[in-house]
């Protein structure tokens, strides 16, 4: 059944005869709309990330009139109302220390004004989950436009993926084989355009869950930022949300148990970012969905890896797997593996969207009987030194080290494991484990993208680019390596990394999903007696509020007054 005018949420703002309503109304028509721009229209709020230091989002300002002339063309009324913009490139120690943030203020912007429906506008890592995170909690229509990917890089005739290819050549220009006028070169031609990360990194990682889940129009997610298809989209979800409204299709009906299973199964095969793992399971408990670790490593060996793209794959980029058919055509390979029946943002099934989606080039994106990986992208270990878990990228490194055992080299700080990388002279072998502690949701404190250990220079010398590495921190997702991420409980609240010694012996079994330090019990014991915690890292304001709430990474790294379980969401504001 359609709302009717008089339902519609604005209309507690805009319809009473009284003077409340009275200088809402006016205060409108300071702005220089009539009554006729709104009254008994959808309000329709577009929420932007766009800032000056976002270069990933900057075509939104185009796309906001794109998406006011969808909403005008269905009837409704667009509002633009600016949102924290947390990019990844400058915003510091980490844009993941502002993720709540952004989730706080979009739910309470959406419930703080005349909104009946929202256009939530994001694509940079941490705004994907943090809008999702604020939309689900708001639980007012909305739909999401991805930034999109990015153009492929080039230089010198070499395609360029962002991120991957930054730490490739950086291995080479320490090991002396990169000269300054390549380097500039290749600064400049890594990022050409527009959009987001053009490699599997956290952005497009996070849009295609989102997308799977069912809060995008179909197949938004894989639109590269300056294609004109990506104009189209914008007007198409200002155009689809005015319906939303008057249909009530809000995120309660979206977002269930088994459109998260859609995102987490596509992640999968999609070659995620090992960073999905935090913000997936962060918007299901925002949804009252129970989903752990466990469950992520059950579908992680059940689902194959499909997208040839890197850091996973070998070769192309984005733009190469919007043009081979998208996440329409990847989920299109595993329909079987799906719960096609649920809703999503254009009122139809998961199932009738995939109608007709087809796969054009089977190498970018690979059938079932010729996957990238036999497994998904990600594995979750557990053992003395993460009893709550780990994750590890196993299509993404070296396979030699599924099976490792060697001398652990432990830094506790970025800046002492940064001094020693760089020492020719480290005393370091292929076989060591490097670690970096202090680097979790409060060490960090954010949880940085340190994860990635640079390989000492010692061994790039030798001709070394891997090793294993572990931490308490995440790792860019357009990372790759033999890297063990998102160590819990982390070092800094006295989890087992921190008892770990420089010279202790660190056993990977990958296959088992077992990471343990080979130490006595007795030893360990005597060695956590001994421990004292580090000084706060905050006495005031956000930080102080952030590590007094934040959960560890294998709960999502929310804040526990925000998830579902807490208690229930506030309801519409008074207005007298």
């Amino acid at each position: 059944m359609r709302k009717t005018s008089e339902q519609l949420r604005s209309a507690r703002w805009f319809a009473p005869d009284d003077l409340r309503s009275f200088g809402h109304r006016s205060r409108l028509m300071q702005l220089g709309y009539s009554e006729a721009d709104f009254m008994g229209k959808p309000v329709i709020g577009i929420l932007n990330t766009w800032s000056e230091l976002n270069a990933c989002h900057s075509h939104f300002p185009e796309r906001v009139e794109a998406v006011k002339r969808g909403v005008l063309a269905a009837g409704g009324f667009p509002v633009e109302l600016p949102t924290l913009s947390v990019d990844e490139s400058f915003t510091k120690p980490t844009s993941m220390l502002y993720r709540n943030l952004l989730a706080m203020e979009t739910e309470e912007t959406i419930r703080s004004h005349p909104l009946d429906g929202v256009v939530l506008m994001g694509g940079c890592d941490k705004t994907t989950p943090g809008l999702v995170m604020g939309g689900i909690t708001a639980n007012v229509p909305m739909i999401y436009l991805p930034a999109g990917p990015m153009m492929r890089g080039n230089y010198a005739g070499k395609t360029l993926g962002s991120g991957s290819d930054a730490w490739k050549y950086w291995d080479e220009r320490r090991a002396g084989n990169v000269s300054d006028e390549e380097w500039q070169g290749l600064q400049g031609g890594i990022a050409r355009s527009a959009g987001v990360c053009m490699t599997m990194g956290t952005a497009s990682t996070m849009t295609a869950i989102v997308d799977a889940m069912g809060l995008t129009l179909p197949g938004a997610s894989s639109i590269p930022a300056v294609d004109s298809a990506h104009q189209r989209m914008a007007a198409d979800c200002g155009r689809r949300i005015v319906d939303m409204v008057w249909e009530d299709l809000a995120p309660n009906r979206i977002v269930t148990e088994a459109s998260i299973r859609n995102g987490a199964i596509v992640a999968m095969a999609t070659g995620c970012s090992t960073n999905a793992v935090v913000h997936i399971i962060a918007m299901a408990r925002r949804a009252g969905v129970d989903l752990d670790l466990d469950d992520l490593d059950t579908l992680g060996r059940t689902t194959p890896l499909l997208a040839n793209v890197r850091p996973s794959g070998t070769g192309y980029l984005m733009e190469d797997f919007y043009i081979a058919g998208g996440i329409r055509g990847l989920m299109a390979q595993i329909a079987d593996r799906l719960h096609l029946s649920c809703i999503t943002a254009n009122g139809k099934s998961l199932g009738e969207n995939l109608d007709g989606a087809k796969v054009y080039n089977d190498d970018v994106i690979r059938p079932l009987s010729n996957p990238v990986y036999h497994e998904g992208s990600l594995a979750v270990l557990r053992g003395n030194l993460c009893p709550d878990g780990a994750v590890i990228k196993p299509a993404a490194c070296d396979p030699k080290y599924y099976q490792h055992q060697g001398p652990a080299l432990v830094f506790d700080s970025y800046a002492e494991m940064k001094a020693a990388i760089d020492d020719e002279d480290l005393d370091v072998t292929p076989d060591h484990v490097l670690v970096l502690r202090n680097a979790g949701p409060l060490g960090g404190p954010g949880m940085p993208e340190w994860g990635m250990l640079p390989i000492p220079k010692a061994l790039i010398k030798q001709g070394f680019r891997d090793m294993l590495r572990i931490s308490d921190a995440r790792m860019s997702g357009t990372s790759y390596g033999a890297c063990v991420l998102h160590v819990a409980p982390e070092s800094y609240v006295g989890g087992p990394l921190a008892l770990l010694q420089t010279g202790d012996i660190v056993k990977l079994d990958l296959e088992n999903r077992r990471l343990d330090m080979l130490v006595a019990e007795d030893e360990i014991a005597r060695r956590r007696a001994a421990w004292t915690p580090p000084e706060p890292r905050f006495q005031r304001g956000w930080g102080w509020m952030y590590s007094k709430h934040v959960t560890q990474a294998d709960k999502g790294c929310d804040f526990d007054f925000l998830e579902r379980g807490f208690g229930p969401a506030a309801g519409e504001p008074d207005i007298y």
